[in-house]
């Protein structure tokens, strides 16, 4: 079994914040971001003090070891308002 991660050891996380405003033409752009965060916490209260000042903002994390391009499926952390589907 090839873990990649020694005992003791959590896999490497991607932790990122994304806020969107509308265009004159309605559709969603990203207005600031994508950011990398350092926690979880941190990216919550990036995206609680974007949220009053954008359409919307999402903060998400997954597994990620950007090395072997392995990348576990997102996780929602935080959404406000209007965000894209995420893919």
């Amino acid at each position: 079994m090839s873990d990649h991660v020694l005992p003791g050891h959590k896999k490497p996380k991607l932790i990122v914040v994304v806020a969107f405003d509308r265009g004159d033409d309605g559709e969603l752009f990203t207005a600031y971001g994508p950011t990398d965060q350092q926690s979880e916490d941190r990216a919550i209260r990036a995206a609680r003090a974007l949220a009053g000042k954008h359409a919307g903002v999402v903060a998400w994390s997954r597994d990620a070891d950007p090395a072997l391009g392995d990348y576990g499926p997102p996780t929602t952390l935080l959404q406000s308002g209007e965000v894209p589907d995420m893919e």
